[in-house]
């Protein structure tokens, strides 16, 4: 008796699914384990940790109000989350961000590769998972999800703002649209994402849309960019007074400019000798580091203190001469500090304690203050270590992160991706521009505006993966005219269909990218 022949629903949907399914199985097992280290983590450490801006974080959250001198879009994240009163559910959240944020590099991998190689649809996860490993695995990023800080709320804001850009061959104005609201948030959470708009902007122009489509998503992007901006600068203004961000924009420069800043080269005004830089009491600690915080700042003589507005415009006042006089100086220190990031050891940099807060603690450590400002969310607002669970966690990120030289090469490799695309055809860069530029700013906008502290390097890890794979796969698998294309069985998934996505090349051939 002849075996009955297949249900047409299963051989024309079951069997293709089943086959995509398995072709994400490597990232489906690496997807699991990235969970259970987060579990393992979580249990260790099942409350937040603290660092040195989260006081002032939780208090603008628990007061719902912008903070006077830095954007508070993290505490308006963690007001968002105040009513579970359990910091648990923060640590929650911002694991699924850092999971979320390697699937989407997972699936921009996997898609681009998919569209080189239609074929060979194995091919695409053997890349696009090991792509995803660095967000998923990396231990300071893991314990950047744990801290009470902006940097994993930034980081997943940022990925998702790459892959809304890159999703498809062109992005149309919605696609703009999102970019930009997505870039806003991430601006507002740290200040280091606004000039990153430029960098989305850039990308949406060379992707060869047309002019009608870049000048509407650009425009679009821009539009929905400022108008979060726009509302925040409000609700400061309620507050504090001055529609503006912060009320210390230009202090942060201003620390930056004392690591090389000489007044006898300088010869400032008898106002701006108040900010020269002083000898330093304590060599531990660096410049920037001892002329904002410690007794040995300005800042503690003049009226309003760090955040006053007299502060504020003698410091930028003395930023400007001094980078305008030592240039050169300036651009030496970019240079240094962004060197330091590629470093194969750790220094006890800006301060040994700041340092410190990038790694899980061996024990609890708790102030009066904290105690008070934490009050309402319970036993979980206190930072607590169960063991051996938080032991097994510290020594596992004290073997799996991303060194420097590591995040060098993949720089270097997406550098040369970019490099081998630079022409017209394959739009300036490719996909692996946008990444790689993304990658290099969040290691030296830090280094330029700031100062160097080694918190501010894992979001660019995820975006410097990223670029290095999509480095390896070719932008067109091959050029075929339509009519060329052979029947594909009835039992076989349509894996060469032409889609939106086809655009034609010079020589008027469709070619699938």
């Amino acid at each position: 008796m002849k075996p009955r022949p297949l249900p047409a629903l299963y051989r024309s949907i079951g069997r293709p699914a089943g086959r995509y399914a398995a072709a994400h199985l490597l990232f489906a097992a690496v997807l699991a384990g990235a969970v259970a280290v987060r579990i393992m983590a979580a249990r260790g450490y099942p409350s937040l940790l603290w660092g040195g801006d989260s006081y002032g974080y939780l208090d603008a959250a628990n007061k719902f109000r912008p903070h006077i001198g830095r954007p508070s879009g993290y505490s308006v994240f963690l007001a968002a989350l105040g009513p579970f009163e359990d910091f648990r559910a923060v640590v929650f959240a911002q694991a699924a961000l850092g999971v979320a944020a390697g699937a989407m590099v997972y699936a921009l991998v996997w898609r681009a590769a998919r569209r080189a190689w239609p074929r060979w649809i194995w091919l695409p996860g053997l890349l696009a998972a090991p792509a995803s490993v660095p967000m998923l695995y990396d231990g300071n990023l893991i314990q950047a999800e744990h801290m009470m800080l902006a940097d994993s709320l930034f980081t997943f804001l940022l990925v998702a703002a790459v892959t809304v850009v890159l999703w498809g061959e062109r992005t149309p104005w919605w696609a703009g649209a999102v970019a930009g609201l997505l870039t806003s948030f991430a601006a507002l959470t740290r200040l280091a994402g606004l000039p990153l708009l430029g960098l989305i902007v850039l990308a949406m122009l060379l992707r060869r849309p047309g002019w009608r489509r870049a000048v509407a998503s650009v425009a679009a992007a821009v539009v929905m960019f400022a108008v979060p901006f726009g509302a925040y600068m409000n609700w400061f203004s309620g507050h504090w007074g001055g529609f503006a961000l912060t009320k210390a924009d230009k202090v942060w420069l201003y620390g930056r400019t004392v690591d090389f800043a000489d007044c006898a080269k300088l010869n400032p005004p008898p106002e701006l000798i108040v900010m020269c830089p002083k000898p330093a009491s304590d060599p531990r600690i660096a410049p920037a580091f001892r002329a904002l915080w410690t007794q040995d700042s300005p800042f503690t003589y003049i009226p309003g203190g760090i955040y006053g507005d007299e502060g504020n415009q003698k410091a930028g006042e003395f930023a400007d001469l001094a980078i305008k006089k030592q240039f050169g100086d300036y651009v030496g220190v970019i240079v240094r500090d962004t060197l330091r990031a590629f470093e194969s050891g750790r220094e006890p940099y800006p301060t040994p304690w700041t340092e410190e807060n990038t790694r899980f603690p061996a024990g609890e450590a708790w102030s009066d203050d904290q105690q008070l400002l934490a009050e309402k969310y319970g036993a979980h607002g206190r930072g607590t270590v169960v063991e051996p669970h938080a032991a097994w966690i510290r020594g596992y990120h004290d073997r799996w992160f991303t060194p420097g030289p590591a995040l060098a090469g993949l720089l270097v490799v997406g550098l040369a991706g970019v490099l081998i695309r630079l022409r017209p055809r394959s739009g300036f860069g490719g996909a692996v521009l946008l990444p790689w530029s993304m990658a290099a700013a969040l290691v030296v906008i830090p280094a330029a505006t700031a100062d160097f502290d080694y918190r501010y390097l894992p979001p660019a890890v995820p975006f410097a993966c990223l670029a290095a794979v999509l480095a390896l796969i070719p932008g067109a698998a091959r050029t075929r005219p339509a009519a060329a294309a052979p029947a594909v069985p009835a039992d076989e998934p349509a894996d060469d269909e032409p889609d939106e996505s086809d655009e034609s090349d010079e020589s008027g051939k469709k070619v699938s990218l």
